[in-house]
């Protein structure tokens, strides 16, 4: 790779930590002040909300982009806020289904536009 090849995918690299940065700190602002979640809190609500109301923990990780411990405390701090609860699986007891409390699908529902008027604000083009 020649050093203005090199120069231009580090630059747009960085453009595009900027731009996540950018967006990620407002979406984590607003929600917060709005509805009292963060930006992985609606992430999760919004994957339940959109796949049936309830999921195997294993595909939130995936869906959350976050570790097994850490979406393990994620779930465990909406489930204090009694926004989703936890089920054991009846067929793998190993498995926990996470599910979407009316609480949860409320919450989800009022802070979507938000969500959206955020990346409206910032992403259009």
């Amino acid at each position: 790779m020649s050093k203005v090849a090199e120069q231009g995918l580090v630059a747009r690299w960085r453009d595009l930590l900027a731009r996540y940065s950018t967006v990620f700190t407002a979406l984590e602002c607003r929600l917060q002040e709005r509805h009292s979640i963060g930006v992985s809190e609606f992430e999760a609500l919004e994957w339940l909300a959109t796949c049936g109301q309830r999921c195997r923990g294993a595909d939130l990780v995936e869906a959350v982009h976050l570790s097994q411990s850490a979406t393990s405390r994620l779930v465990a701090r909406l489930e204090r806020e009694r926004l989703v609860e936890r089920a054991m699986c009846e067929k793998d007891r190993r498995a926990i289904f996470v599910n979407l409390t009316e609480a949860g699908r409320q919450r989800y529902r009022e802070a979507k536009p938000t969500h959206l008027a955020v990346l409206e604000e910032l992403l259009a083009e």
